[in-house]
């Protein structure tokens, strides 16, 4: 393995964290997952442990330390990477033996450079969340939307499972129309349908009520893949205006063709939702082309290269998606 300089980059999330070794080419000798890595979602200690075992992981493979490591790049959504900042996680990596340098960087940035290296680009998320961006110089210019799930987040996994509840519950409200996911949702929250009512409402109705309020509002998003399964019109619908919010949210920050890297469950495979997106673009979508991506972890081995001062190009970053697969 030679003294070659090592970077780690971590693609630290809500549900869970990657952390990806490579050396200054773009060779990934390391990969690892751990917990929840974002301190705003899990809290400070939480997050810090969840990186800790993701780096551990990666860290095994080649038999180095955190010693070893000249910078650890961290992307994740919310960090400020000024003065002050990140504490939480450069006290405890300290604790290890790393002594190099930490900074932080955008998780919309790290889906982007999973895709691509170009420096001119748009990467548009939709996950529970939904957030677009356009980056020029290798940073973020503009955003559109990202704004959390009580004010934007148009189109996500979150706008599209709260519609599908609500679908449902106008259905057995008998306020608006019948509706295929109506049974899916009910065997989804084991919920046995209750033919008896009380004060003229139906048992189901109330349970099924008790059971959404009973969870946190972004927990709604766990039912938007039920829109994608249901052959229903409703389920169409719901899916059809999601892509066209996600248009619209792309749409403020186009200015020009380039690469549109796409990441999160939502946009990622063929479906309404797509067919939806590209539609509502139209012909501002010529010469835009789709680069789907699984998750930010070559954008954060290219972010902590980046940082390293290694040398980016296409065949670095090629190397380094081959390099991580093998991890995978």
């Amino acid at each position: 393995m030679g003294h070659d300089t090592l970077m780690l980059g971590l693609d630290a999330g809500g549900t869970s964290t990657r952390a990806v070794l490579t050396t200054s080419q773009g060779e990934c000798i390391g990969y690892g997952v751990g917990g929840r890595g974002n301190p705003i979602a899990a809290g400070a200690d939480l997050a810090a442990e969840g990186v800790l075992d993701a780096v551990a992981l990666a860290l095994a493979p080649s038999s180095r330390s955190l010693a070893d490591v000249s910078v650890i790049t961290a992307a994740m959504a919310g960090q400020k990477a000024v003065e002050g900042e990140g504490g939480w996680l450069r006290d405890r990596l300290a604790a290890e033996g790393f002594a190099g340098t930490l900074t932080f960087e955008s998780d919309l940035l790290a889906t982007y450079s999973s895709g691509s290296v170009e420096p001119f680009g748009y990467a548009i998320v939709a996950g529970t969340g939904a957030c677009a961006v356009r980056v020029s110089g290798g940073r973020i210019e503009a955003t559109a939307d990202g704004l959390g799930w009580l004010l934007g987040d148009r189109g996500s996994g979150f706008w599209i499972g709260r519609r599908v509840a609500r679908a449902v519950v106008r259905d057995l409200d008998d306020a608006g129309p019948a509706t295929a996911l109506t049974d899916a949702v009910l065997e989804r929250l084991d919920i046995v349908e209750d033919a008896t009512r009380r004060e003229g409402r139906s048992r189901t109705l109330e349970n099924l009520v008790g059971s959404l309020y009973g969870v946190r509002p972004i927990e709604l998003a766990a039912l938007a893949p039920l829109a994608f399964t249901a052959d229903d019109p409703v389920a169409e619908s719901i899916l059809r205006r999601a892509g066209e919010h996600l248009a619209d949210s792309f749409a403020a920050v186009l200015s020009g063709p380039g690469p549109l890297v796409v990441g999160g469950s939502v946009l990622f495979r063929p479906s309404e939702v797509r067919d939806a997106f590209m539609q509502r673009l139209g012909d501002s979508a010529a010469g835009l082309e789709l680069l789907p991506v699984v998750d930010g972890a070559v954008g954060a081995g290219v972010l902590a290269l980046r940082a390293g001062g290694a040398r980016l190009s296409s065949e670095t970053h090629a190397r380094l998606c081959e390099s991580i697969e093998r991890f995978r």
